[in-house]
């Protein structure tokens, strides 16, 4: 499938282009190296999660049992949005000339969206002090996650060339 910018809508084809949806992609990842990566994003995600409620607990002790700060409560929520990046990465690696560029602009897009639940519940009287701990937890799982895919599961610029 030969997808072409020019077949858009003409009124679409400035927006993909400022964003570099051009379907001209370097090679994509091997699967094995998103599949590593998103292991790898999980397992790191997780562990900044743990290690940020140990601090924000210890820092703050008004908030040491804070419903929010339940593994069983922020792990749930740190898979499936780990997993929807892991998803989302080999997508953008097929449509974009410039995958890092816009994966990039997309977690922070992301993360400003995923902050909005952590303004509101502060908005109907959460502590605020648990609050930015979990804004904290946002902005880990971003930088873990975004991380682990562009490092270990990279674009290719050139094919290797087969042998013989």
């Amino acid at each position: 499938m030969n997808v072409k910018v020019e077949s858009f809508p003409t009124f679409l084809r400035p927006v993909l282009r400022y964003f570099h949806v051009d379907f001209e992609p370097p090679r994509p990842p091997h699967n094995g190296e998103v599949v590593l990566a998103s292991l790898v994003a999980i397992v790191g995600s997780l562990v900044a999660d743990m290690a940020l409620v140990a601090i924000g607990t210890r820092v703050f002790p008004s908030v040491k049992n804070y419903g929010h700060f339940r593994f069983s409560d922020y792990s749930k929520l740190t898979v499936i949005g780990v997993v929807i990046a892991c998803g989302a990465w080999p997508i953008v690696t097929r449509i974009s000339s410039l995958p890092r560029w816009l994966f990039f602009r997309m977690a922070i897009v992301v993360t400003i969206v995923l902050l909005a639940p952590d303004v509101y519940i502060w908005h109907q009287g959460q502590p605020a002090k648990g609050v930015v701990v979990l804004m904290c937890m946002h902005l880990a799982i971003a930088l873990v996650s975004y991380n682990a895919l562009v490092h270990i599961a990279p674009t290719h610029r050139f094919r290797p060339q087969a042998n013989g």
